[in-house]
């Protein structure tokens, strides 16, 4: 009997399937809670974006600046000090182009690894070692001695000149028979130098024969220079012109010339031996500071090293030597980015200690604003993992995106070779903000254990001994110790200074502000007493917990106030000190010179005084070959200068070179004629032979009797510490030296417009004539005759003729260096960087407590509090903690000056040695202080003034959870 089919079993491995869920799907958490509050995500991204942003951006901007700063160096250092010069003698069987091609391509195969070389500029060809005499009589011969020249054979040199006569040496043909005659050397020299010794094309020039079968040199060429200031000149100056020589009190003419390849074997000829050169420029531009130390191994071995051997052992020369200054200067250029550095990394430090505050605080405010949800999640079952981890995903989603924009844009604004710090740095803020708001959640959600009194004494402790410590070692060895890399710990000194100050001002602050809360509760008004007791116990604070948030933002405040005023207060001494310098290097704000024994034109420095901005005009005479009889050396020479005794002492004061009483060079009427003429010595002659009496004879003639009435340091006219020079009053001295009336220089203070001081120092002279007046002088003086007269008309514009310096500009020359630029650029990005993450951190407060305070002024509205007195009681709650950073962020920025600025040495800043140290001045620490303050304090008037009109139905719902 079978079974129906509808009877038979299935199969064993047959599924039935699956009843269908019943029931909605959990929606997905992330993008729930993203839904849930899209202005939070918002403002959470935007924080990451810029966090990230500077982070990546610091880097890069360091980078460029050094590699901006090496290359102005060693480009200001010049071609030749830049350059690999390797030298070999001259093969002893004849010389030939192509081994010194050959050469070179071994030289240069051996670079391009850290540092590249310029192959379109490269030289390289032989020259003899000795200049030879050529005894033609029909050459110029000076004093009677002969012109010398060497020879050169140089494969660049036609793209580098010009043929204006005759031919290209390129051999003479060789006798046949090997006959002992030798044909001439065939040469070109350039045009002005055949002028100046008198050959020419066709003349046959001889030497003094050293050997048996010297040859001469034919001149078949002449040629001009395009470019005499050309790179490809250095090292062979006597080829473009004719060179002086000078031989004791005479001089002869040293005129070099070229000779072509087919003379190359019998060059050694002309003086005993030839010398190969090689001049291989190093392409600074491609050069990089982060490398630099490897670049400087590779040189020196390139020089003296593996890597030397190696080339004389492949071009088969073994007396190849390559000598070079670059070591020198990357030491040097390392040295000054070390000096640099402290500023350089004082404002990034400080930025990145205010961001790191900052995203604490953002953390540490969301965890605050959801603690209820978050507790409620861990009641229903929830572990304190999970939810860590969810909180995990939500700020990926938020900060990382965020966080890889931002290193893009700083990537593609800000582009330079090395990559790897800016992405270690950017990584890192991205861990902060992705961790910051999750850990505090963590650290809420933790079972409360009991309170340790102990823990923050001990942080508190902690950080002063790190900052004593960091404090001392600064002024025993320096922000940036010498020969080495800045301490990390030094450098973020001002930052624990700071962060001192914060832990002290956020205990006393609380207290001081409850005592005010007092004192405006004994008065009839309620406004004041209650912003100030809210703002003593933490405003908006909810539970145990609360006080690390109201803290925070006070922290940044003084974080970026005490570092931006530090800064502040050391570029002020950076510009005190510059302005300094080009005072006493311009002699005041503004000076006019006459050349050599030149006077200045008449009613020149009395229309110079009548300048808009002049407060003081000294015009005066000197002369700088007078002789001081009558000291120990019995003469010795000295600067002399007659001036008007009372504006002269006004410079001197203004200049830092010493004060003296005008009246001590005063001469009465009563005095007698033959009475010596008190007289200001410098130092100089104080050395000399101290104080008395003395006979002074000015380089013009006659002498004059002085007696010492005071000693200054230094004097403005000639400010060098050890130039001894005489100062004496103009209503004696100009009637006892002749021409003394007639000032040659002329010095002014006040802000002078140099492009006005050169106009009127032109138009004084005449229309057809740039020549000064020469001044009075007795022609029978042997100082005067050896001085240089006063140039022709019409050979020297009147700005050379009277040059005119002003402090101005010398300020600017100083200022210039890129390395300074660079640093102060970025100081002053890390300076608005950390008053807007400071600014921000008390904005995240105010948005965090706005629906509480909300609610509060609704409340105290229907009790009848004015709008007026609600601003008023938000300004009396949040601005107290304002007030305390800015006071205590000016306190412990002059306390950081105080003790870290006289160990600084600020003289690669101001670009000229200066003495080590820092001004504490109020000025720069205050601007800090008070603008920061004021922009809170904005800030904090615009967030009051639309919080109170939010409407009271509103706020006053029943059951309404804030």
């Amino acid at each position: 009997m079978t079974t129906p089919p509808s009877a038979t079993p299935p199969p064993s491995d047959a599924r039935t399937p699956a009843a269908p869920r019943s029931g909605p799907r959990p929606a997905p958490w992330v993008r729930t809670r993203l839904r849930a509050a899209p202005l939070g995500t918002l403002l959470a991204a935007a924080l990451a974006f810029v966090a990230v942003l500077l982070a990546a951006a610091l880097p890069r901007a360091q980078d460029r600046g050094a590699d901006q700063a090496l290359r102005s160096f060693l480009n200001d250092s010049g071609s030749s000090r830049t350059s690999l010069q390797a030298t070999a003698p001259a093969p002893a069987s004849g010389q030939s182009a192509q081994a010194l091609d050959q050469t070179l391509k071994s030289l240069l195969a051996r670079t391009g690894n850290t540092f590249h070389v310029e192959a379109e500029k490269v030289v390289h060809g032989t020259r003899t070692n000795k200049r030879q005499p050529l005894m033609n009589p029909e050459l110029s011969r000076p004093h009677g001695l002969p012109p010398e020249m060497s020879l050169l054979y140089v494969q660049q040199a036609q793209d580098h000149v010009k043929l204006v006569e005759g031919r290209w040496p390129s051999g003479a043909p060789r006798p046949a028979g090997g006959a002992a005659y030798e044909p001439p050397l065939q040469v070109a020299i350039s045009q002005q130098a055949a002028e100046t010794i008198g050959a020419r094309v066709g003349s046959v020039l001889a030497s003094a024969a050293l050997v048996d079968g010297t040859p001469s040199v034919e001149v078949v060429g002449l040629f001009s220079v395009r470019d005499e200031t050309e790179d490809f000149w250095v090292g062979m100056d006597c080829l473009p012109r004719a060179c002086k020589k000078f031989v004791g009190e005479s001089y002869l003419w040293e005129a070099d010339a070229l000779i072509g390849a087919g003379d190359l074997d019998r060059m050694d000829l002309w003086g005993h031996d030839a010398q190969d050169f090689w001049r291989l420029p190093v392409d600074v531009d491609r050069l990089r500071a982060d490398r630099l130390g490897a670049t400087k191994k590779e040189i020196a071995s390139y020089v003296a090293g593996p890597t030397a051997a190696t080339l004389s052992f492949e071009t088969r020369r073994e007396r190849l030597r390559t000598t070079s200054w670059l070591p020198e200067l990357f030491e040097q250029a390392h040295e000054r980015r070390q000096a640099a550095a402290p500023l350089a990394l004082i404002g990034p430090a400080g930025v990145g200690g205010v961001a790191f505050v900052v995203l604490c605080l953002a953390g540490a405010l969301a965890a605050d604003r959801r603690d209820a949800e978050l507790r409620l999640l861990l009641a229903r079952g929830g572990s304190r993992s999970a939810i860590v981890g969810r909180l995990l995903r939500e700020g990926a989603v938020t900060v990382l995106p965020a966080a890889a924009a931002a290193t893009g844009l700083a990537v593609l604004l800000l582009p330079t070779p090395r990559l790897a710090p800016a992405l270690l740095s950017a990584a890192t803020v991205a861990l902060l903000a992705l961790l910051a708001f999750p850990v505090r959640a963590a650290v809420l959600l933790t079972p409360a254990r009991p309170a340790g009194r102990w823990r923050r004494p001990v942080a508190e402790l902690l950080v002063l001994a790190a900052t004593a410590a960091a404090v001392l070692e600064v002024r025993r060895r320096g922000v940036a110790p010498a020969g080495s890399d800045p301490d990390p710990l030094l450098v973020a000194s001002p930052l624990l200074l700071a962060l001192c100050g914060a832990l002290l001002l956020a205990r006393v602050q609380p207290v001081v502000t409850g005592w005010f809360a007092r004192m405006a509760g004994r008065r009839s008004g309620l406004v004041g007493f209650l912003g100030l007791a809210r703002a003593a116990r933490g405003s908006g604070a909810r539970g145990a917990g609360s006080s690390g948030p109201s803290v925070l933002p006070m922290v940044a405040l003084l974080l970026a106030i005490t570092t931006g005023g530090f800064g502040a207060a050391v570029l002020q001494s950076v510009e005190s000190n510059r302005l300094g310098v080009a005072r006493l290097t311009v002699g005041g704000d503004a000076a006019i010179s006459a050349f050599g024994k030149a006077i200045l034109p008449d009613g020149l420095a009395k229309a110079a005084g009548e300048l808009p901005g002049v407060r003081t005009s000294v015009p005066l005479w000197i002369d700088h070959d007078s002789a001081l009889v009558g000291t120990v050396q019995r003469s010795s020479q000295v600067n002399l200068i007659v001036v008007e005794p009372a504006a002269y002492a006004e410079l001197s004061r203004v200049l830092g070179c010493g004060s003296f009483d005008p009246a001590l060079l005063a001469t009465g009427g009563g005095q007698p004629a033959d009475a010596p003429v008190p007289a200001l010595f410098s130092s100089g002659v104080a050395r000399l032979g101290g104080s008395g009496t003395f006979t002074v004879q000015p380089g013009n003639g006659g002498e004059v009797r002085v007696r010492g009435a005071a000693v200054v340091d230094c004097t403005p006219a000639v400010p060098a510490a050890d130039a001894a020079t005489v100062v004496l009053p103009a209503d004696r001295a100009t009637a006892l030296i002749g021409g003394s009336d007639r000032p040659n220089r002329w010095f002014g203070l006040g802000p002078v417009d140099g492009d006005r001081l050169r106009a009127l120092v032109r138009s004084a002279l005449p229309p057809d004539s740039a020549t000064p007046a020469a001044a009075p002088a007795a022609s029978a003086s042997p100082v005067a005759s050896a001085t240089p007269a006063a140039p022709a008309p019409g050979t020297q514009p009147a700005d050379e003729v009277y040059p005119v310096r002003t402090s101005a500009d010398a300020v600017a020359e100083l200022g210039a260096d890129p390395l300074q630029r660079s640093a102060e650029r970025l100081f002053w990005a890390s300076v608005a960087g950390a008053a807007g993450f400071a600014l921000l951190a008390v904005l995240l407060t105010l948005m965090r407590t706005v629906p509480e305070r909300a609610a509060l002024l609704a409340r105290l509205r229907t009790m009848g509090l004015r709008r007026r007195q609600g601003v008023a009681l938000i300004l009396a709650e949040t601005l107290p903690q304002t007030l305390a950073a800015a006071l205590g962020g000016a306190l412990v920025a002059g306390a950081a000056v105080a003790l870290l600025g006289p160990a600084m040495d600020l003289s690669t800043l101001v670009g000229a040695s200066v003495p080590t140290g820092v001004r504490l001045t109020a000025g720069p620490v205050l601007t800090q202080a008070l603008g920061l303050a004021a922009l809170v304090a904005a800030a904090v008037l615009v967030e009051a003034a639309t919080s109170g009109r939010r409407q009271i139905t509103t706020e006053l719902r029943a059951g309404d959870q804030r």
